[in-house]
């Protein structure tokens, strides 16, 4: 056993690290979303999400928030969500629709398009949302579907418009199921 006299410690079998500039930091595990490089070995098997973008679509209102990646959008802060819709009898309908881009041989496009329903009652700060379904449906995004079902026509042509004032060259690019689910 060996007595640190400075500090008056105890150690056992244990050297006193100091500033050692040797010393290895450890390596955070995180989920890496936004980097673009191609690699094998640490941070391997990551999503790449730097082709996804979530549309709100808020009664007739549809704008771009990216916030939602993260559940962080403009109308989903300061509410709790509730995986129970009787918790929210009074809110209202709210979409993210998560749209993935992709580049073809005429240029880049709407390659995916999935909308999640959401509840959210601003006054009481209560909302609901099933997150499996949102992430499910972001992957569904992702490998190129369009899911697209529950919107009514407002809500389809806040999207549509939202689409094609964003990029007008995108949308012609973009396939025509696409165009006819949102006509």
């Amino acid at each position: 056993m060996r007595v640190n006299t400075i500090e008056g410690r105890c150690s056992e079998g244990v050297e006193q690290q100091g500033n050692n500039p040797e010393k290895k930091e450890k390596k955070a595990l995180a989920f890496n979303v936004v980097s673009n490089k191609e690699h094998k070995g640490f941070g391997a098997g990551t999503i790449n999400l730097n082709d996804m973008s979530s549309v709100i679509i808020d009664g007739d209102q549809a704008y771009i928030d990216i916030g939602a990646m993260h559940a962080k959008s403009k109308v989903e802060r300061g509410i709790k969500f509730s995986p129970n819709k009787e918790d929210v009898p009074n809110g209202r309908k709210c979409w993210i629709v998560w749209v993935a881009v992709d580049r073809g041989e005429s240029g880049q496009y709407y390659a995916g398009a999935t909308a999640c329903e959401m509840l959210i009652d601003t006054e009481a700060r209560r909302g609901w949302k099933i997150l499996a379904d949102h992430v499910n449906k972001m992957d569904y995004a992702l490998k190129r579907r369009y899911i697209l079902e529950g919107l009514n026509d407002t809500e389809r042509t806040a999207l549509r418009n939202l689409l094609i004032s964003h990029n007008e060259q995108w949308w012609a690019n973009s396939p025509d199921n696409l165009k006819e689910l949102l006509a």
